[in-house]
């Protein structure tokens, strides 16, 4: 299999975690691909549509995007439902999980593009509807915590724990363990994991 990859990006970072975790990470050839919200990469676009990384192709040759899709297709050929539950009560609390930590790490992408942009194109109301949010999501996880424990991680486990990663990585200055203690313990166990040792992200000239 050949992933689409960079070393930063928090969306790449989930598959190859979900990847160690089923213990299939060798398997993948990791083929660098620099792409941005703000430039075409000309050369991706024909492998996806719409130009954005990780895209997988199988070893039949298929390609497969985005991340969520490519997690549960590892998942249901080499895992058999260990990181996507296939119980009803189980699976949509999976997936309830998942889908909070995938919005929030897709916000702090966005966040982040809004930040790179000259300071005077920058929207202070932006900023702060921004920040609401992530302040939001964090409380939601807070919640719930302990579920960062298992020892028997889903996907909806794997993706609070990436999107953790990301802000300790792209917003450190944020100090989010002040106002989560439950989630920043949980975490710091959870970041010992070998899956999210293996991965950790940086940027391409480090």
């Amino acid at each position: 299999m050949k992933l689409y990859w960079s070393p930063r990006s928090p969306f790449v970072r989930k598959v190859m975690v979900c990847a160690h975790e089923l213990g299939i990470a060798d398997r993948i050839e990791k083929q660098y691909t620099l792409v941005s919200l703000r430039q075409i990469n000309a050369q991706m676009l024909l492998v996806n549509p719409v130009g954005r990384i990780p895209a997988l192709v199988t070893d039949d040759g298929t390609v497969l995007y985005d991340s969520v899709v490519i997690c549960e297709y590892l998942d249901a050929t080499y895992g058999d439902g260990t990181l996507f539950p296939r119980d009803g009560a189980r699976r949509w609390d999976a997936l309830r999980r998942h889908a909070l930590a995938d919005a929030l790490l897709e916000t702090l992408v966005l966040w982040r593009d809004e930040t790179s942009r000259p300071p005077e194109q920058q929207s202070h109301e932006i900023h702060a509807a921004f920040e609401r949010k992530v302040s939001s999501a964090l409380g939601a996880a807070e919640q719930e915590a302990e579920r960062l424990g298992e020892s028997a991680p889903d996907i909806g486990d794997l993706t609070l724990g990436v999107a953790l990663g990301y802000l300790d990585f792209r917003y450190a200055a944020l100090g989010w363990r002040d106002e989560h203690p439950r989630l920043a313990h949980a975490y710091a166990r959870f970041g010992l994991r070998p899956s999210m040792q293996d991965t950790t992200p940086h940027d391409e000239q480090a």
